[in-house]
């Protein structure tokens, strides 16, 4: 049952009980509905309204937003709340979020356990609240406050929400303190008088939602109905969401945030199917990226070794470790004794494989070094139990290879994580050719217990995300030989959506890394590629390898960033060694190229079997690669606008360069059948 109904006290307890979540899906509004109807009919002194499980309500079923909505609507319910003839009082047992916090606006009281969250967080999903919220909270606790919260999509503590004004009582038994609280002698939050004009607080809000989410329509339509709350009565307030709420959640930026998030969703709950707990690892390598593995499972209450080769690189380990330590202790998010506490207890440091713990996962964390990383390989086979797993950090480096010879190869797979590892969410998780179902059953748990968003890939080289990433660059360099430069690249990826153009990237991670995977693979002698000398020649020639050195595709100089003439000779010296004639390029006409060629390289992915799924492939993009989220990721896209458009681009674009371009079977085959590339993608074996 959704709602169930029982009389405590003279009151009665309305539970919502829709698991996982309590979402008000349509079953819960008409059992709601009928919920208050008996409530009414039983002549009770009060209502509560609360949640079972953890969660009060997290919000609207999301997958409903695809169809027409059925009625008894979300904002109907609230309002019979608001006017009920005996006052509803709110026990938020737990998050309370999107529709959740509006039924509870639309409550006489809110009583929230201290551990409650709340929140509106609809702009998140390419919508806006649409029950009232952007007209209730802004009444109750005034426009600056509501701005902050409804545009930026913050999910705040309880004890916040207090201060704020939202929650009326803080308790450790909700519903107990809800059934006998002397209620405030106070007016609906509906008819309290419109919050007092702010003009200064509403453009500071709009100029945030530029800089926080660029490109995005829900934060500044969210904005325009929080200001309106100022000057319109609130039936003409509540019309207002209502009808940009319907007009929103069919778009294309509310269809791709929902694939976004069921894709998480559905990334992080393959650390749920079984697998060994982790309690002692080892890390090998204790530069910016191991150390940063190491710091990241010592605080996710796993005990480390962290190796290295000599005493001198053992002490940067540990500088590079306190210093992670440091700065989270800068933010606030451990206490300068907790970080002493877990750097002693859960941290050690070894010169050397002698005396390793009998750990049940090792990590390496060496540069992309094949020769290296095997060495690595034998001597933890020959320190650690063969039951051990062996993962490898490697970018791009094929898995088998590196691990060929380990004793027992079911337990190695690829590890991929992305920098900063303490920070950033996605972790590509290699299965090998050997790879048993439990060493990936235990890898996936070891990424839930990260709080990572794992995705699963196969052996090739750069996996899934830098696979992409090298066609990607591949692509926009063919433009630079045939007129663009790399600044308007750089600047119609990010109108696209993109953090940051290829170019800035680069010069951010350094040239030196693309420089030295182009010499391991070879790309000026291989046939199958159109080779680009500009980048090559700039760390030949110049050394530039960007901001490290103060000058890479770009100047940097003095705190500005300027385009470089030494990088525009160098394009236009290159074009005419190619023999060709530079030609103008609309930014429009570069983002459709660069997207294609994400497409395209997605695809052939799929049909290899490297990626499972196509949202796999869109996470990797938008968590590892600042892909813009409200477009889903490159597959989630193509699919979004044809993916016929974009097999009519690639045969182009194939017929003026075959080399660098080929339809891939798979796409063919989708537009035939009429399928999606969800249906057709192959699995990995």
């Amino acid at each position: 049952m959704s709602v169930t109904f029982e009389i405590r006290t003279g009151a009665a307890l309305l539970t919502i009980d829709n698991p996982p979540v309590n979402v008000t899906s349509q079953a819960v509004r008409a059992a709601l509905a009928a919920a208050l109807d008996k409530a009414e009919a039983a002549g009770v002194s009060r209502v509560v309204l609360t949640g079972a499980g953890k969660t009060f309500v997290a919000g609207a079923d999301a997958r409903e937003f695809n169809a027409p909505p059925v009625p008894p609507h979300l904002p109907d319910i609230v309002a019979r709340i608001e006017s009920f003839p005996v006052p509803v009082v709110a026990a938020i047992n737990g998050a309370a979020l999107g529709g959740g916090l509006e039924l509870a606006l639309g409550c006489h009281a809110r009583i929230a356990a201290t551990t409650a969250t709340l929140g509106l967080p609809e702009v998140t999903l390419g919508v806006v609240p649409g029950a009232g919220g952007t007209q209730r909270l802004p009444r109750l606790i005034g426009l600056q406050p509501a701005l902050s919260l409804i545009a930026e999509g913050r999910v705040i503590g309880a004890a916040e929400a207090e201060k704020m004004g939202i929650v009326d009582v803080l308790a450790h038994d909700p519903v107990a303190v809800a059934l006998s609280f002397a209620l405030p002698p106070r007016h609906a939050t509906g008819a309290l008088p419109n919050p007092a004009a702010d003009d200064a607080a509403v453009e500071a809000a709009r100029a945030a939602a530029r800089r926080r989410a660029p490109g995005q329509i829900a934060p500044q339509r969210a904005i325009d109905l929080v200001a309106a709350s100022v000057i319109l009565p609130l039936g003409e307030g509540l019309a207002q969401e209502r009808l940009t709420f319907l007009d929103l959640k069919t778009s294309d930026q509310a269809a791709a945030l929902r694939h976004i998030f069921f894709a998480e969703r559905a990334a992080m709950a393959r650390g749920k199917a079984g697998g060994q707990e982790i309690s002692r690892a080892v890390v090998v390598g204790g530069g910016t990226m191991g150390a940063s593995i190491a710091y990241a499972l010592a605080g996710a209450g796993i005990h480390v070794a962290l190796v290295e080769v000599s005493l001198a690189a053992l002490e940067k380990a540990r500088t590079n470790v306190a210093g992670l330590y440091d700065e989270a202790v800068k933010r606030g998010k451990i206490t300068a004794e907790a970080a002493a506490n877990e750097q002693a207890v859960r941290l050690a440091f070894h010169v050397g494989y002698d005396a390793l713990p009998r750990a049940e996962i090792a990590i390496e964390a060496a540069f992309e070094d094949m020769t290296v990383k095997r060495a690595i390989f034998a001597r933890l086979d020959a320190a650690l139990p063969d039951t051990a797993i062996l993962a490898t950090n490697t970018s791009y480096l094929d898995v088998n290879a590196v691990m060929e010879g380990v004793r027992n190869p079911s337990r190695v797979l690829g590890l991929h994580f992305f920098s900063p590892a303490h920070v950033m969410k996605l972790l590509e998780v290699v299965r090998a050719k050997n790879t048993s179902e439990a060493t990936m059953a235990t890898a996936l748990k070891l990424s839930a217990r990260l709080k990572k968003i794992p995705v699963l890939a196969g052996v090739c080289d750069g996996f899934i995300g830098n696979r992409i990433l090298t066609r990607y660059r591949q692509t926009t360099d063919l433009m630079l030989l045939e007129g663009a430069m790399p600044w308007q690249v750089d600047a119609a990826m990010r109108g696209f959506g993109m953090a940051m153009g290829p170019y800035e990237v680069q010069d951010l991670s350094g040239l030196d890394i693309a420089y030295a995977n182009r010499k391991r693979l070879k790309w000026k002698t291989r046939p199958d590629i159109r080779y680009v000398p500009i980048a090559d020649r700039i760390v030949d020639e110049t050394g530039r390898l960007g901001r490290k050195t103060g000058c890479g595709w770009y100047d940097y100089a003095d705190g500005k960033v300027t385009p470089s003439s030494v990088i525009e000779r160098i394009v236009i010296e290159e074009s005419d060694r190619a023999g060709l004639v530079r030609r103008a390029f609309t930014d429009a006409e570069i983002v459709e190229r660069a997207v294609t060629a994400m497409v395209e390289e997605g695809v052939r992915i799929l049909e290899e079997g490297i990626a499972e799924t196509p949202a796999d492939i869109d996470l990797t993009m938008v968590h590892g690669y600042a892909f813009p989220r409200w477009r889903g990721g490159p597959m989630h896209y193509a699919e979004r606008l044809g993916l016929s458009g974009f097999l009519s681009r690639i045969e182009t674009l194939a017929a003026a360069d075959p080399v660098s371009w080929r339809v891939p079977d798979l796409l063919r085959r989708a537009i035939s059948e009429g399928k999606t590339l969800e249906e057709l993608s192959g699995r990995m074996k």
